[in-house]
């Protein structure tokens, strides 16, 4: 492989006091061939910095006219790919994207064709916030493994990785968050595929510092389990 194999899917819905500085974090990676970006209707502002930036070649932009929410921006990302390795990126700084030079081995190495980033397994460092947000993410990911028979600890990361060619053979057909219990069931009931886990570290933000993600989407996550445990 190449070493510059890994394609980035970033997200983007109104984060314009971080854009700039997580496409620069992304950017000093030397495995990365390309960074998709797709503005998924932003108001904030975000549009026209991205319009106004001047980035490297690798970056390529894309823009919706209006909202259509997380998934939809990752099934549009997921089209333009063309890296060995693909994983996505959010747009704020909860993560960190060196992360991706641990999480890319297995794949690399030939022994996984899927590597999550977790961060509920230790070992790294996790802002210490939210109780019920963790309660709800835990029990997400014990009804994950117990409709999947699986062993992962952290459903709901952002952090997910791929073969090219198993993320292109996934049709999203979630808009919004829903797009990661799809992602994870989809991947888990094809038994072929070789799944791995790695720890990573999360600097969380508060819904004051711009979280989206609510409790109210766990009723959705729940419903889109369930349904992907029993059709294609």
């Amino acid at each position: 492989m190449d070493d510059k194999m890994l394609s980035l899917v970033m997200p983007v819905y109104n984060e314009k006091d971080t854009i700039l500085k997580i496409i620069d974090k992304v950017l000093k990676l030397d495995i990365v061939k390309e960074l998709i970006i797709v503005d998924d209707g932003s108001t904030d502002g975000t549009k026209q910095i991205l319009e106004n930036s001047k980035f490297d070649g690798r970056v390529r932009i894309f823009y919706h006219e209006k909202n259509i929410g997380k998934g939809g921006a990752i099934r549009t990302g997921f089209e333009k790919v063309s890296g060995e390795i693909v994983a996505i990126q959010d747009a704020d700084l909860e993560y960190d994207p060196n992360e991706f030079k641990e999480m890319i081995k297995p794949i690399r190495d030939g022994v996984a064709d899927v590597v999550y980033g977790s961060r509920l397994s230790g070992g790294k460092p996790q802002r210490v916030y939210m109780f019920w947000h963790k309660i709800g993410n835990g029990f997400l990911t014990f009804l994950t493994n117990f409709l999947f028979n699986s062993t992962l600890s952290d459903m709901e990361t952002c952090y997910k990785m791929f073969r090219r060619d198993v993320a292109k053979a996934i049709k999203i057909r979630s808009n919004d968050f829903s797009v990661e219990p799809e992602l994870t069931a989809k991947v888990l009931k094809n038994k072929s595929l070789r799944v791995y886990e790695l720890p990573i570290s999360y600097y969380g933000r508060s819904y004051a510092e711009g979280k989206k993600i609510s409790w109210r989407h766990g009723f959705g996550a729940i419903l889109t389990l369930l349904k992907y445990r029993f059709i294609d």
